[in-house]
């Protein structure tokens, strides 16, 4: 009996500490929301994070698209091939990435990418003391360090996530009708038929709830930091788990719900 009330006490504390640190989390985005909307607007903080986040997570963005929506392809016509229905692969593939793969991936690059690197600097002012620095100089750290990266993550991962859609959609073409021989005018035309922009919005609209995820999340571990570098390299590994979880978790409450 000691070790069944051990292990569930384990369990307890660990439950407890995860909800502790969820309400926690969402205070701090209630915070960000009420200072986004008080003034002074720095935009020029908003455009370099916007740069940060978005400019440089093209890259990355585009050869996952492209890879993907080559393999979906490759995946598709095997599956369809017994079937006769080599045509639908382009089918296969738009809906694919239009409404989970592009924004998911997506997602889960910038989170790698940038979620990750917001941890480590707001972590590393944290235990530099530049945080308190701010606030004893009259500024708020949450309007100016979290506001600009938060607002700038839910711009640019739709943005993004609509580059992931295009590339993806323009490989899976390039493998189906250049590589596997399938009928261009069929593949196209059951593409139009078949993929609505409604699939496309709901994406993006997908895109943008997993922006605001993956950036609080980054800023909540960078801004909780606690114990020199060490702790800056778990916060910022703990952000880039953290989002994915979610996420995945968002993907399924916002499918179910959307579709």
């Amino acid at each position: 009996m000691r070790k069944v009330w051990k292990t569930v006490n384990i369990v307890g504390e660990k439950v407890a500490k995860y909800i502790d640190e969820m309400g926690r989390m969402l205070l701090l985005l209630l915070d960000t929301i009420r200072w986004s909307f008080s003034p002074p607007f720095r935009l020029d903080l908003l455009f370099q994070q916007m740069d940060r986040v978005g400019v440089r997570s093209v890259l990355v963005v585009v050869l996952t698209g492209t890879f993907t929506g080559m393999v979906l392809a490759l995946q598709s016509f095997h599956a369809t091939r017994g079937f006769g229905a080599e045509t639908m692969v382009g089918v296969a593939v738009a809906l694919s990435m239009t409404r989970e793969l592009g924004p998911v991936l997506t997602s889960f690059m910038v989170a790698g990418r940038a979620g990750s690197a917001m941890a480590a600097e707001i972590g590393t002012m944290r235990i530099t003391e530049q945080i308190d620095a701010l606030f004893t100089m009259a500024i708020n750290p949450v309007k100016y360090l979290i506001v600009p990266r938060v607002l700038a993550s839910i711009v640019v991962v739709p943005m993004l996530t609509i580059i992931a859609d295009f590339v993806g959609i323009v490989g899976g073409y390039f493998m189906g009708v250049t590589v596997l021989g399938i009928n261009a005018g069929s593949y196209v035309a059951n593409m139009e038929k078949y993929v609505a922009l409604d699939d496309i919005y709901h994406g993006v609209i997908k895109a943008l709830v997993f922006g605001l995820i993956l950036s609080i999340i980054g800023c909540y571990k960078g801004y909780t930091t606690t114990g020199g570098a060490v702790g800056v390299g778990r916060a910022t590994t703990e952000s880039v788990v953290l989002s994915a979880i979610v996420i995945l978790m968002a993907n399924y409450l916002l499918t179910a719900a959307m579709f």
